[in-house]
């Protein structure tokens, strides 16, 4: 299990847009069709331990935050040939059995993902109603095989500020978790700068 932090994508910066298939309803869901609500874009996938560890946790901040404003949309960008564990099919048995209420797109370019410079499942980015990021890091401290519970604390104290008009604290934490499995000769740059 290799360890990979998230890059921190300096805050402020516009949310890509994007149109990727929805492995559940098999809908296209693009970025710019929540435009003007809180939007929180998580790279998850099925296979990682660390995306494992979480997924109860996933599938309360669907349910918790469904109520509000905020939208969620998960995406999964792993190549497909070196972990067929992460095939759209697996996805959505994984979304269906973990009882997540928002849609999980699949990123078969994995061009979103560079996009976005998401390096690690799971990888969090919290953007305020025009899609500005106001939060990129941890969901909480909680590792596999820690004793720390999950408890989304990080991300639900960023949600919950920017949901009630208050700063999000600057003292965001990277998230750690797998790499994402690039597909052969198509890694992003931004690992190499």
């Amino acid at each position: 299990m290799v360890k990979t932090a998230s890059t921190m994508l300096p805050l402020g910066t516009p949310a890509p847009d994007f149109h990727l298939p929805d492995v559940v309803s098999g809908k296209v869901i693009s970025r710019s069709a929540y435009y003007g609500d809180p939007l929180l874009i998580m790279f998850i996938c099925a296979h990682c331990p660390f995306v494992v560890h979480i997924e109860e946790e996933l599938a309360k901040l669907g349910e918790d935050y469904g109520p509000t404003s905020l939208k969620i949309l998960a995406i999964s960008a792993n190549d497909v040939k070196s972990h067929p564990g992460d095939a759209p099919e697996k996805l959505a048995e994984q979304a269906r059995k973990a009882g997540f209420n928002f849609p999980y797109l699949h990123d078969k370019t994995q061009e979103t993902a560079k996009a976005y410079t998401a390096a690690c499942t799971p990888d969090f980015f919290l953007f305020d109603e025009n899609h500005r990021l106001k939060y990129r890091g941890q969901l909480d401290s909680s590792r596999p095989g820690s004793e720390i519970p999950v408890t989304g604390a990080d991300l639900r104290a960023a949600i919950d500020a920017m949901l009630s008009g208050h700063e999000i604290t600057l003292d965001q934490q990277p998230s750690i978790g797998c790499n994402i499995k690039w597909t052969p000769g198509n890694e992003p740059g931004y690992f190499f700068k």
